[in-house]
């Protein structure tokens, strides 16, 4: 039986008992283990509406940390006050989350991840319950309450959430970076907009080269140093910037070829928290888009690498081609590398660097900083890991270990 309390009419509490049911099933959700956490946010990613967020590493990562701030909310309120309606808490994760998507011109309907995320969380939430009584009416009022306390939360969280996503919108539709976002949208998109408009709108020419770079990992206007830094590796005297959200920048450099890795690592020196993907340069304003298309599969890739910081499309570009081939690529891994593939990453760096120096134990000892010994002994080992001798297949293991940089762990 549900106790209805006369501080809150409209809204029914549990009898005590359940309460305390309640609470205890609140203890046990404070650390859900890893393998829910990660169906939890699969399922908030999942489906059309959400493939493009699913496929932006910044905006996943932050629907991945408001999943999280919800379900500590949810739970910490239980624990105070097991059973009473739980009040929306808009945290900087929720609201950096909700400012981004607008930015991105997606609308309320990417809030429909918090939906899908409600029902992975109602079903370990109910093996919880199931755990803690046999008493078919325990359980069924303990059910009903928590069934209205997450549909509420969820429902008042989205509700706030959209009212903030309008007002957002309406802000961005004014000022010039409202005009530059609405232009670079329609130039991806393909639309029909005329070079000259868009230049206009802009205030940059789209006639000649481009090279496109997404930057992420802080906030924009502290990314916009690194931005500067990047530009000036490149040797571009200016740039075109688009604020793609509070942790990213869109940019596009007038210059006709990508700034070499070594001079992208030393612009990001002074920026630890900055991270850069760079496309391949292109020319008019099929290159413009096509650059940025680069950039964006080049920050996927290096999303999934946390070890690393910049990366330039034409150095993965093998690597992206095979992560979107086959379902099968796990077997062709296995299959090639065989335990090569969970040896010390400096023995595969070896293999690749000896693959790439065609052969030579002396140009491969020159590029791995070691001594040409080391590098015998080391390919050596790779033969005693390795199906096949990497004699016999080195094109295969080469394809291999490079894919194998940019998979996630």
């Amino acid at each position: 039986m549900v106790h209805n309390a006369t501080a809150a009419p409209s809204w029914p509490l549990p009898s005590p008992r359940v309460a305390q049911l309640f609470r205890r099933g609140a203890e046990l959700a404070l650390d859900p283990p890893g393998d829910w956490v990660e169906q939890l946010h699969s399922a908030s990613l999942s489906g059309e509406r959400m493939r493009p967020v699913a496929e932006d590493p910044v905006l996943a990562a932050q629907i991945r940390g408001a999943n999280l701030a919800n379900l500590r909310h949810w739970v910490a309120a239980n624990l105070a006050r097991p059973g009473e309606r739980v009040p929306v808490d808009l945290r900087p994760e929720l609201l950096e989350a909700s400012r981004d998507l607008v930015r991105r011109g997606l609308d309320e309907g990417a809030l429909d991840s918090f939906r899908n995320g409600q029902n992975t969380a109602w079903r370990r939430w109910m093996d919880i319950c199931f755990g803690l009584t046999g008493d078919p009416a325990e359980l069924r009022e303990l059910l009903d309450v928590s069934s209205l306390s997450i549909n509420t939360f969820v429902d008042d969280t989205i509700s706030a959430l959209s009212e903030r996503m309008r007002a957002e919108r309406a802000a961005l539709t004014q000022g010039s970076h409202a005009e530059r976002r609405a232009a670079v949208t329609l130039l991806l998109e393909g639309a029909p907009i005329g070079r000259a408009r868009a230049e206009q709108r802009l205030r940059h020419t789209l006639s000649g080269p481009h090279t496109a770079a997404v930057l992420w990992g802080d906030a924009s206007d502290r990314l916009e140093a690194a931005a500067e830094d990047v530009a000036r590796a490149a040797g571009a005297a200016h740039r075109l910037t688009v604020i793609a959200g509070a942790t990213a920048l869109w940019v596009w450099l007038p210059v006709a070829a990508a700034p070499p890795q070594e001079e992208l690592e030393r612009a990001l020196a002074a920026h630890p928290d900055a991270r850069v993907a760079v496309g391949r340069p292109g020319t008019g304003v099929d290159g413009f888009r096509r650059s940025h298309f680069d950039a964006a599969t080049a920050q996927r890739m290096l999303a999934a690498s946390p070890a690393r910081r910049c990366v330039r499309y034409g150095d993965i570009r093998l690597a992206a081609l095979l992560s979107d081939a086959s379902p099968q690529l796990g077997e062709f891994l296995e299959d090639t590398l065989g335990g090569l593939a969970a040896a010390d990453p400096v023995l595969r760096e070896t293999v690749l660097a000896y693959v790439r120096a065609l052969g030579s134990t002396t140009r491969t000892a020159e590029l791995c900083y070691t001594h040409r010994n080391t590098v015998v002994r080391r390919l050596a080992r790779a033969d005693e890991l390795l199906p096949r001798p990497l004699a016999e297949n080195p094109v295969d293991v080469a394809a291999a270990l490079e894919l194998l940089r940019w998979r996630a762990p």
